[in-house]
């Protein structure tokens, strides 16, 4: 009997087969199509072969899910509904411990790129341009670092209106105003003097242009002579012939370069003991502590007429500033402050001269080996002199070969350079 309305069976072959695939399934297609509706929260029933389904078969219709979603309901991710209203869900706690780690590493990150581009762009500037390999019969290299420091009165790239201020004078070419020797070693540095009208032997050497050797006559003359008359290569050539200290590394530092780092930090405060004037150098000087800035300073350490002792005083007064100058400069406060580093390394390496092996490695120890000086550590002197020819000084040969002696063989320095 056909239980269908209008006769129809949903046979296949039958007239009015028109409402699917003939399919021969128990059921007709119209209940095969239609959607199921199920409350939420009840599970689906299953689909097996007894309810006439072919296997893998998907009707496409919705079984109690939320569109959007996946199975489970809740529409966010298989977890409860969003709140009404569309309130944000819950909050966890941020991890502070992740959150440190990954800042700790970025400021580790970013302090090493400073460093090491700082140390590039420093290394950069360095101007080495003294061949020490042009030296020629160099004595035996020694115990810890020897530095030959010199301020030059060069007055290289100064216009007319910064010589006037700065009482530089016209002078062409360039002499040495300062000649110095710095010792680092185990037992704390030792800064040495060398007056520039030290009587001196101009040893043979090689010219460090033309290659030329140049023989030993004997000749004797003022020690800032050999620097006006070879460079820095005779200088040298000529402070380790008439010592017998080998000269390890070599700076040298112009008139307009010292004005300027002192000006990039601020100025130097020092205690000056006596009044002292001087036109030459336009020093004009009270007593008492007070802050220098860099034509000041560059007066208080060319001043040597206003003294009775003339050089030997002055180069006490430039050790005196130099080893200031490096205390006041080595400091957190210019160290960790990039607008005072940057500005003062940029002062003194734009003008610093130095020999091609120096590192700016060498150059740190030497800038600290020079603050210790004045720190307990060190100590600082004149080379001895026994008395004067000519209007030049000599040095006590004996008092020389024992702190040459030391030095060589970095002990502590007890050789005086009084009389």
């Amino acid at each position: 009997m056909n239980d269908w309305p209008d006769g129809r069976n949903g046979g296949r072959g039958e007239s009015g087969d028109h409402y699917g695939r003939g399919s021969a399934g128990s059921q007709p297609e119209g209940a095969r199509v239609m959607p199921h509706v199920q409350p939420r929260g009840v599970p689906q029933q299953s689909r097996g072969y007894d309810q006439g389904y072919e296997p893998g078969y998907d009707s496409g219709y919705n079984t109690g899910q939320v569109y959007g979603g996946p199975p489970g309901g809740g529409g966010h991710n298989g977890g409860p509904p969003p709140p009404p209203g569309g309130a944000p869900g819950p909050r966890y706690a941020p991890d502070w411990r992740r959150r440190i780690k990954l800042g700790a590493l970025t400021l580790v990150v970013v302090i090493l790129g400073v460093s090491i581009g700082t140390y590039f762009w420093a290394d950069s500037k360095l101007q080495r341009e003294v061949d020490l390999s042009k030296v020629i019969e160099r004595p035996k290299t020694g115990d810890g670092t020897n530095y030959l420091i010199v301020g030059s009165d060069s007055r290289e790239g100064m216009s007319a209106e910064e010589k006037k201020q700065l009482h530089t004078g016209s002078a062409k070419g360039k002499r040495t105003d300062s000649m110095m020797i710095l010792h680092d070693g185990s037992n704390g540095p030792t800064l040495i003097s060398l007056p520039r009208d030290s009587n001196v032997t101009i040893p043979s050497f090689r010219g460090s242009q033309s290659g030329k050797l140049f023989p030993n006559t004997g000749r004797q003359t003022k020690l800032n002579a050999a620097y006006a008359e070879d460079g820095p290569e005779l200088l040298v050539r000529t402070v380790e012939y008439n010592t017998g200290l080998h000269i390890d590394h070599y700076v040298e530092i112009g008139f307009a370069g010292f004005a300027n780092i002192v000006d990039a930090i601020g100025g130097v405060e020092i205690d000056i003991p006596k009044a002292f004037k001087d036109k030459n150098s336009g020093a004009d000087f009270q007593a008492g502590k007070q802050t220098l800035n860099g034509e000041e300073s560059l007066a208080f350490v060319r001043t040597r007429y206003a003294f009775a002792n003339s050089d030997l005083d002055r180069t006490k007064n430039q050790q005196k500033f130099l080893a200031a100058l490096a205390s006041q400069t080595a400091t957190p406060g210019t160290i960790l402050n990039p607008f005072k580093l940057y500005p003062t390394m940029g002062a003194g390496l734009d003008t610093l001269i130095v020999d091609k092996d120096m590192s700016l490695w060498s150059l740190g120890q030497m800038f600290f080996a020079m603050k210790g000086v004045t720190g307990g550590d060190g100590k600082s002197m004149n080379m001895p002199i026994s008395g004067s020819v000519g209007g030049n000084l000599v040095w006590d040969k004996a008092k020389v070969k024992e702190l040459v002696n030391q030095l060589n063989n970095d002990e502590k320095v007890t050789v005086s350079d009084t009389r």
